[in-house]
């Protein structure tokens, strides 16, 4: 995925999906933020902002942050959670996910489960296996400096929707019906492994436990990025180990 971007400096964020920045050359605007996470290290006032710009013109605002490059360590982060699915769809048809690889026909955005819920992705091959794929977008680093790791977790708040699909892709692997997996997209240049944030949400990490262990397929793959002065290419290359306590 290639995307043009523009540099500003970020002033703060607000209302969930606004934020100020501050352009180079000294004016101030308001750009959309579409990211409803808390964003912990991933918008601190200081931080250099690479926002995209849309030429839909019933937009209120026609920017969208994309990017973080962060003050602490310099990381680049895709704070713009939309890039995860699509991203993922992109490994997905280039093969680069090697797990899923032996299916052919992705569908999106499919009705599954007993909660009403949608899986995002559901795969299928020739002899119309299926695995039901759900991804999460993971830009948390943990905030242990000492850690030299690179610790990522997921969720970086509480999240009821995100156990529920634990609890669905639990219930598909307990039937043995269909297979089921869980993605977790690494959009955090400064993340080499993941685990559940159990110091954030416990119910969630227990719950990723019992789904792993239940025979869902827990994998972490990490975007690698290339910054130019105006655009940025990102796509998913390697896998990253996930940790279960």
């Amino acid at each position: 995925m290639k995307l043009d971007l523009q540099p500003a400096t970020l002033i703060k964020r607000y209302k969930r999906f606004l934020a100020d920045v501050k352009l180079p050359n000294g004016n101030e605007i308001t750009i959309h933020c579409a990211n409803t996470g808390a964003m912990t290290g991933c918008a601190e006032p200081g931080d250099t902002v690479w926002y995209s710009t849309s030429d839909n013109p019933k937009r209120k605002y026609p920017h969208s942050w994309e990017l973080t490059q962060s003050k602490q360590g310099n990381h680049l982060i895709c704070v713009n959670t939309i890039r995860a699915n699509q991203l993922v769809e992109e490994a997905l048809q280039a093969k680069v996910i090697k797990e899923l690889a032996g299916f052919n026909t992705i569908k999106r955005e499919v009705k599954y489960g007993n909660e009403n819920s949608k899986i995002d992705f559901l795969l299928t091959n020739n002899n119309q296996q299926a695995l039901y794929l759900e991804v999460k977008s993971v830009t948390l680093l943990s905030a242990n400096h000492d850690n030299n790791l690179g610790q990522g977790h997921f969720p970086d708040a509480v999240t009821a929707r995100g156990q529920k699909h634990l609890r669905e892709l639990t219930e598909l692997a307990k039937l043995s019906q269909s297979e089921a997996a869980l993605l977790f997209g690494v959009l955090h240049s400064g993340i080499n492994t993941v685990s559940a944030a159990k110091h954030i949400d416990n119910t969630y990490a227990q719950l990723l436990t019992q789904a792993h262990d239940a025979g869902v397929k827990v994998l972490a793959y990490k975007a690698n990025f290339a910054l130019t002065d105006n655009s940025v290419t990102i796509e998913f290359k390697e896998a990253i180990p996930v940790t279960f306590s």
